[in-house]
Order: C-alpha cells, then structure tokens, then sequence
C-alpha cells in the first residue's frame, strides 16, 4: 500500500513546516516537516528539499506498515484510511515504537476498536502529556475509523444477526 495524497495533506497539517533546524519536545534536531535524520543545528532547507525530505521519510514509514501488515497476505489488514492514519503515527512515534505497541497488537488480533483507543497511549512526550499529541492522536483515530462503512456494516450485521438468534431463542423457551 501507499499513502494516499489525503494522507500526505493529513500528515503536513500535523506538522509544521519549518526550514531552519529546531529541536522537537523530545530534544531532537528536526527540519522540514519533522524530518530528523542527519539535522544539525543551524541547518536551512528550501521547500523543495522539504518536500524531498518528507517523501523520503514517508517510504521508510510505509516499508514499516507494508512489511507488517500487507506483504505476503491475500487482502492487507487495513483499508487505505487505515494505513494513512498508521502512517502518520509512525512517522511521528517511529518504527521501532510502532512494532512495540498496543496499536499494532490490537490490528493483528483483529481488534480495530481496540487498536483506536490505543492510539491515546501515544500522547506523552518525554513522560509529560501533550495536548498538541492528543489532538493529533484524536485526528488519527477519526480518520482510522472512517475506514469503510463496509467494516461498520459488517458489525452491525453481526450485532443484528447476535441480536436476532436471542430474539429467536426467546421465542423458543417461551
């Protein structure tokens, strides 16, 4: 899977475009939109290399989810909502968080609402809670869950059809 250009827009308004290094709430050197690799203090980009920057970042993001969500499956775990709102909390947490987390764990066992509310695990940097993470995690979630009315569908089927063999057990004990 790729990221969608819906997913590009979605990640750029979450982070902000700056073309002279900074440190993140983390300490770490970023430039672009929140490119950190090889960023040095005192670094100046143009928005051309800040454009070559985040498409460089978003293919080690994507290699990360492909590789543990879609390569060598018949039908990949996730919808394309799914995969950018998990792109855009890779790119922000890291791979080696993201094959850690609850997130993922919660997707491999087929548990997409649980994988949602795990997303709000994400919201501390450095031990300290930050509203800017826990609005972008919330974005994230709205945008995981858009997912597909097919997926809702098929739940409120299954809940439905649950609620219909009750229905009809009931009638047979009466």
């Amino acid at each position: 899977m790729r990221l969608s250009q819906n997913g590009v827009s979605f990640i750029k308004s979450h982070e902000a475009l700056r073309l002279k290094a900074y440190q993140d709430s983390k300490g770490v050197w970023t430039i672009g939109w929140g490119h950190t690799k090889n960023v040095h203090p005192g670094d100046v980009i143009t928005r051309e290399q800040a454009e070559q920057f985040i498409r460089d970042d978003f293919a080690w993001v994507e290699r990360t989810l492909n590789a543990d969500l879609v390569t060598g499956r018949d039908k990949p775990l996730v919808t394309q909502n799914e995969f950018d709102a998990l792109c855009s909390l890779v790119f922000n947490i890291g791979s080696d968080a993201y094959l850690e987390s609850t997130v993922r764990r919660k997707i491999k066992q087929g548990d997409k609402m649980a994988a949602a509310r795990a997303f709000k695990m994400w919201v501390y940097s450095n031990h300290k809670f930050i509203q800017g993470l826990a609005n972008r995690r919330a974005d994230e979630v709205r945008l995981f869950l858009q997912s597909g009315q097919a997926d809702i569908a098929a739940l409120l089927l299954g809940m439905m059809m649950a609620g219909a063999a009750v229905l009809v057990a009931m009638i047979f004990v009466m």
